[in-house]
């Protein structure tokens, strides 16, 4: 076919290589006629991430990001920016940057004036799913395996609230959390990637991240896996928890546990599979918690 005509490739190489060279030249020279053309094509020249692991290098030197920090950021100002001991390129995949920046995995990066690159195109969950790194740095999502952010100086505003004493008996509130939820879950472990919420899920290192996986539910493709609920071991509510634990409260267990969980779903976006089971089940804990009598 026509397409796989040794000479069509090689027009095809020449021209891809002379577009990107001027595309390098614009966005140096002309920073706001290039904003332009990212704005209507962005979506177009990341999809070459994916498909043209020969290009990549050069395409994510184009590529303008929205974070944390800001709209238009390319990785070289992310990298020049680096805090103390930063090793990788964090980002969070969702449906909209709005929802990103309030989801709590972003707490702990925060906390450290760490950058987050927000990953809102449909493409951005196909070539980040691929191993890719930029100047040996390598991308990590935050939604994806366990981070530890330990070596991350935190910012003198918030380094009091993150030494919180938190639950004293770590492993039997997890142990309780992992029984109460069951197969819902794969694993249940203490978070550190929260500062302010009690909890959240994320995929397994080895996993799809969940974006992905919730595109590919959406097109009745692909298999969904069970994930890890991480808790913030320092929140008051895993605090009550834990007190239900030592207590023996089986009930205020099971309802905490499924409680954590189902919270950490809406956050990121999932309807809970029994709406009707968790709005009386918060009811519930309110009503012991007001002290009501039924």
């Amino acid at each position: 076919m026509l397409q796989n005509n040794p000479q069509v490739a090689q027009i095809r190489k020449a021209v891809t290589s002379r577009v990107i060279s001027e595309l390098e030249s614009l966005a140096e020279k002309d920073a706001e006629t290039f904003g332009k053309i990212w704005s209507a094509f962005g979506p177009i020249i990341k999809e070459g991430l994916y498909e043209d692991p020969e290009k990549r290098d050069s395409l994510l030197s184009l590529v303008r990001f929205t974070t944390t920090v800001g709209t238009g950021r390319t990785l070289k100002q992310y990298v020049a920016d680096l805090k103390p001991n930063q090793t990788e390129i964090y980002y969070l995949l969702g449906e909209s940057t709005d929802r990103l920046k309030s989801n709590p995995k972003l707490e702990a990066a925060r906390a450290r004036g760490i950058e987050v690159l927000l990953l809102s195109d449909p493409i951005d969950a196909l070539w980040s799913s691929i191993p890719i790194d930029f100047g040996g740095k390598p991308f990590k999502s935050l939604s994806k395996g366990e981070v530890d952010f330990g070596l991350v100086p935190l910012l003198d505003s918030t380094a009091r609230d993150e030494a919180k004493v938190g639950v004293t008996d770590e492993a039997a509130v997890l142990a309780a959390v992992r029984t109460a939820l069951g197969e819902r879950v794969s694993d249940v472990r203490a978070s550190q990637r929260l500062a302010d919420s009690p909890a959240c899920l994320v995929a397994a290192k080895h996993a799809p991240d969940l974006e992905i996986e919730r595109l590919l539910a959406s097109q009745n493709r692909g298999v969904r896996t069970k994930p890890i609920l991480e808790l913030n071991m320092r929140h008051a509510l895993v605090s009550a928890l834990a007190e239900a634990q030592k207590d023996a409260r089986e009930s205020d267990v099971s309802d905490l546990s499924s409680l954590l969980f189902e919270q950490a779903q809406i956050l990121d976006g999932v309807v809970p599979d029994d709406p009707a089971a968790f709005a009386a089940r918060l009811n519930r804990l309110v009503v012991r918690g007001l002290g009501v009598r039924s």
